[in-house]
């Protein structure tokens, strides 16, 4: 339950960030934690279930939102990871993009990566 509030505080807090502040400046404050390890799949699983149960709770808690506040409590505990965003290929005239958390080749969030273009990686650092 502590672990639930925690993802829950960190979800909310991203979101907020996001609304008010630009993503870049979110990112930074999200990074700032020095993360050098790989996590293991226990972790991994249990950051993923803690921020998509919170991320129920917060409105608007998109696919970025999930994505940084996973990134941002792997990191508070040493875990290495990064922010994959792409664009949903053959979309026609509306761009759809989305983004994954990603830590050693594993997706943590976001799902499957078929059917979208790669852009751009933002590391733990």
């Amino acid at each position: 339950m502590i672990f639930l509030g925690h993802c829950l505080l960190v979800v909310a807090t991203v979101r907020l960030g996001l609304t008010l502040l630009s993503y870049n400046r979110v990112r930074s404050l999200v990074t700032r934690l020095d993360a050098r390890q790989c996590a293991s799949m226990g972790e991994l699983r249990r950051v993923a279930w803690g921020v998509a149960a919170a991320a129920r709770f917060v409105p608007y808690a998109t696919c970025l939102t999930q994505a940084l506040s996973g990134q941002y409590i792997l990191a508070g505990q040493g875990n290495e990871s990064t922010i994959r965003i792409g664009i949903e290929r053959g979309t026609g005239e509306q761009l759809k993009a989305h983004a994954w958390l990603v830590s050693d080749n594993h997706i943590v969030l976001g799902g499957s990566i078929d059917g979208f273009a790669h852009l751009v990686d933002h590391g733990s650092r």
